[in-house]
């Protein structure tokens, strides 16, 4: 927000100089970026002169231009070409010296001696437009007769630099949205550091009805959404451009002046943060101003010419048959003052700031009203702004005040009530604050002492704070003004012991396993949570239904929130091909999103809401690549595996007590699933489908592994880490080749194996498959090693063949196994 160094002195009276004044506020927190020395007009006018023209004849070589002398003020004339229609001998005009500046737009250029049609000429007889104090362009500025030759032009017309200080309002503090609020902090600090200052605005005593010539009634008829609305009429009004001194001071802050009542509502926003809005009053159909929703879908056409469709929590400001203002955010097209305008209603209200900001984001306007409304303005300057406004409007355009002030207030603003405790100050800020600079630096915040004890404080808030409703915001407003570097670093550091819970067992495993990962040759990418909703058109597995969406999304590349890290990852993986980097591993942590509409519950807004946290491993194009000592090899499915079953391992679980199974998942061509026991999925690994690949524009096969990282740290949560001694006794293993089913799989053989010798069967592991000829139709051979071992003691022949046996009888049975 822009702030003027002179404009900011109308209120707080201060000796500090523009950049001490940027680092003074920026010390209470309010960080200044910037201090800019400008000028009401670009240039400011520098080697403009006023001159008085001595001789105008016709140009011998033109029909157009004339060859004047012209009396600049000291002593010797100078010859000037001019093209103007209107010039004349006699007149007094403004004149550009040789090497004046003059601008046009970001454009400049240098007034230099030069011949036009073989006459020279040693300046320039400017247009308003030419020196940056009008728009007019029809011929020379023609001065009063009274005009002395020889004056700065800058000194005629009153131009004076000032400095603007680019002032970062961060948005918990809507007090200090204008100048009079950022005036109220430097006026704490002045009182803090020991200078003498006075706070003071503008009187508004002088206001007073003149007449009840244009009565127009309020009607609020829903206070929730305004619980504040007054207006006042001003009759006979003459809308023209502002005055000068209005003009330039809108013009240093950035606002573009448009008309004197125009601007005085944009004046009194800056000034006191109050934005107020001057209806025609002459299009108030019926003489009521009537503040109301209206249906879904009713048709609105805004100041900006856009019609647009009303939602039925738009607040509207209408008249007896029509909307005039979205309340709060923007105008009406036919409903604003111009310069046809005799009339006028002022309008000044405090609404809710919910309201204001749902509208602002549902139509997508953002204007300085919205901006402030919907942090939260003071209630009790609505009447003081609209005193003000119709005050400057009687004396800049004329007029009578021709109605009482309109006043519909639903429950008059209270104080934040706060109980400061000079122990807790203490604590906080981390130093013993006397109490007496306590009690100056609230009071100057204009906090009332309600009541005041030896432990201890009672605070009346002004409601324009709305930001400190607690102690600790008092305390934080406290310090602010004291000065954060007038607290000392201490020298020692004071620390509490505490025992470590979920989230950090959790967050050292992720460290862990990402660790592991990167050793393997992964690159860990983070993807943004939000995405395509189109990405789910189709699915079964994330229906689009169950989607996140987001209300006012920046793009359809970003309207909701994932439901699964895949997408991402594929991105990321078309992103890095297109780049000739095909050879990929990819690994991330984050959420994932879903809305389930069954679980819809009036008291609990959020139970439809749930996310979890996810693991996810990408694996692409080749393992092996130009390598001197091994052939090209590409990366396949069970690398992924392999992968998937470290990280189980390396979280402590037991592989032989989870459930392995075949997935049917529309994002896969084939996958599997690994289950605990209870049924809880904690992975899924497979081969990404053909149809997603083409949407990304993937050549390669992908394989992708989704482990839920949430179900994980459940499933681990009994598990303990136990250390025994390495075996004394030597293992020994067998193998079978196994004649089975095609549509058998080796999970099984595995389940069955371990369920028949529980104590000294240690591993399962499959070497060899075989199809083909000398085999029966519809046959595989399974080559299987078993390993055993005891212990406790030796195996012999006889323990090892009895169990053998057993497992070969017990795949027989139930397999159908043979051997071969």
């Amino acid at each position: 927000m822009n702030i003027s160094y002179n404009w900011l002195k109308e209120y707080v009276n201060f000796d500090l100089t523009p950049d001490e004044t940027a680092a003074a506020l920026t010390s209470i927190g309010l960080e200044t970026g910037g201090v800019e020395e400008v000028q009401t007009i670009k240039g400011g006018l520098e080697g403009l002169v006023i001159g008085e023209v001595l001789t105008c004849e016709e140009h011998p070589n033109s029909d157009h231009l004339h060859i004047t002398t012209v009396n600049l003020g000291d002593g010797e004339p100078v010859q000037i070409v001019c093209g103007a229609p209107n010039v004349a001998a006699g007149q007094k005009v403004v004149v550009a010296t040789l090497g004046t500046k003059l601008y046009d737009g970001d454009e400049c250029f240098t007034i230099k001696k030069s011949k036009i049609r073989g006459v020279e000429s040693t300046g320039m007889i400017c247009a308003e437009d030419e020196i940056g104090i009008g728009t007019d362009h029809a011929g020379i500025i023609v001065l009063p007769a009274e005009a002395v030759p020889g004056t700065l032009a800058k000194d005629y017309y009153n131009i004076k630099s000032d400095y603007v200080l680019e002032v970062d309002i961060t948005p918990n503090r809507a007090d200090a949205c204008s100048h009079y609020g950022v005036a109220r902090d430097l006026y704490a600090y002045l009182i803090q550091n020991g200078k003498q200052a006075t706070l003071q605005r503008p009187s508004v005593d002088g206001f007073k009805v003149e007449n009840h010539d244009l009565d127009i009634e309020v009607i609020v008829e829903n206070s929730e959404a305004c619980p504040h609305y007054a207006g006042v009429t001003v009759k006979d009004v003459t809308v023209k451009e502002s005055p000068e001194w209005l003009q330039n001071k809108l013009r240093l802050i950035g606002v573009r002046p448009i008309n004197n009542v125009v601007d005085i509502t944009n004046y009194i926003v800056h000034a006191f943060g109050q934005p107020l809005h001057c209806f025609d009053a002459g299009k108030i159909k019926g003489n009521e101003v009537i503040v109301k929703t209206l249906a879904e879908g009713t048709p609105f056409v805004t100041l900006d010419e856009v019609e647009r469709k009303l939602n039925e929590r738009d607040l509207m400001i209408c008249n007896k048959e029509e909307a005039m203002c979205i309340a709060g955010v923007f105008g009406g097209l036919d409903s604003g003052s111009t310069e046809a305008t005799t009339d006028v209603f002022i309008e000044s209200a405090y609404f809710h700031p919910t309201w204001v900001r749902k509208t602002a984001r549902r139509h997508g306007l953002n204007t300085d009203a919205s901006f402030r409304f919907e942090r939260g303005i003071d209630p009790n300057g609505v009447i003081y702004c609209l005193k003000l406004a119709a005050l400057m409007v009687k004396e800049l355009a004329g007029g009578t005040i021709s109605s009482e002030i309109k006043d519909v207030c639903a429950a008059a603003p209270q104080d934040f009530v706060v109980d400061l405790s000079y122990e807790k100050v203490n604590s906080l800020i981390g130093k013993v604050i006397p109490v007496e600079t306590i009690k100056s630096i609230v009071t100057s915040l204009e906090m009332k002492i309600t009541n005041e004890t030896a432990e201890g404080l009672t605070l009346a808030v002004p409601p324009y704070r709305v930001d400190v409703q607690r102690d600790c915001d008092v305390i934080e407003d406290i310090l602010r003004i004291y000065g954060y570097n007038n607290v000392e670093i201490p020298t020692t550091l004071n620390s509490s012991l505490t025992t470590k819970g979920e989230h950090d067992k959790s967050n050292k495993l992720q460290n862990l396993v990402a660790e592991q990962l990167v050793g393997c040759g992964f690159n860990e990418i983070l993807n943004n949570s939000l995405t395509r909703a189109a990405y789910y058109d189709g699915l079964e597995n994330y229906p689009s239904n169950h989607l996140v969406m987001l209300l006012n999304p920046l793009s359809a590349d970003l309207n909701c929130m994932r439901q699964t890290l895949l997408f991402g990852g594929l991105e990321s993986i078309a992103h890095n091909a297109n780049r000739k980097n095909a050879d990929l591993k990819f690994f991330e942590f984050g959420n994932c999103y879903y809305f389930d509409a069954d679980k819809k519950n009036p008291e609990k807004v959020l139970a439809t809401y749930s996310e979890d946290y996810h693991l996810g491993l990408w694996v692409t194009g080749k393992k092996v690549a130009n390598s001197w000592a091994h052939p090209d090899e590409n990366s396949s499915v069970y690398e992924l595996k392999a992968y998937v079953e470290n990280i189980l391992k390396r979280l402590g679980l037991n592989l032989h007590n989870l459930v392995v199974g075949n997935l049917t998942d529309d994002i896969f061509a084939a996958a599997l699933s690994v289950h605990t026991k209870g049924g809880k999925r904690l992975a899924s690994f497979g081969v990404v489908t053909k149809k997603l690949l083409k949407a990304f524009d993937i050549d390669n096969e992908v394989y992708y592994a989704d482990l839920n990282w949430k179900e994980l740290m459940k499933a681990i949560r009994s598990v303990k880490i136990s250390y025994k001694e390495i075996s004394k006794f030597p293992a020994v293993k067998r193998d079978l080749a196994l004649l089975l089913d095609k549509n058998i799989q080796f999970a099984e053989i595995e389940k069955i194996a371990y369920e028949t010798e529980k104590k000294l069967l240690k591993e399962v592991e499959l070497f060899d498959v075989y199809e083909g000829k000398n085999l029966e139709a519809g046959k595989k051979s399974y080559a299987v090693s078993f390993l055993l071992q005891d212990e406790t003691q030796t195996l012999n022949d006889k323990m090892i063949d009895k169990i053998m046996s057993k497992l070969v009888k017990n795949l027989e049975d139930k397999l159908g196994a043979k051997l071969r």
